[in-house]
């Protein structure tokens, strides 16, 4: 077997074990156990922006929002609808904006994220 043949089947062995990030356990009997762990969430002026761990292929349509209004308050959750298929080499992130219309929410509307966090530690760590 040539070298150059044997370093591609190690790369594709190797790749083929990247995952994304580590699942966030949310406590037992918790309602909250669907949310995707965030990295982070940056309210703008016309729109909210949210980092997720990504392995290339994640999108804005893969994620769905739930939005409740008790009184003045008004929280907000994200879920992964659909897996990320892809297969990078390291784990990685990526930011998904969503406008206040979109969300259906007024822009000065204060928000609660029940989303967990998740510190980003890097490509991987």
């Amino acid at each position: 077997m040539n070298r150059r043949l044997f370093l591609v089947a190690g790369l594709a062995l190797v790749s083929g074990c990247a995952t994304a990030a580590p699942p966030i356990v949310a406590p037992a009997g918790s309602a909250l156990s669907e949310l995707e762990p965030l990295y982070s969430a940056s309210a703008g002026r016309e729109a909210l922006t949210i980092r997720v761990s990504s392995n290339g292929c994640t999108r804005k349509e893969d994620f769905s929002f739930f939005v409740e209004r008790r009184g003045e308050a008004v929280t907000l959750a994200f879920g992964r609808k659909r897996l990320d298929p892809c297969r990078s080499f390291a784990m990685g992130h990526t930011d998904l904006t969503f406008t206040y219309e979109e969300l259906g929410v007024g822009q000065r509307t204060p928000l609660f994220l029940l989303n967990p966090f998740a510190a980003w530690t890097g490509p991987g760590n």
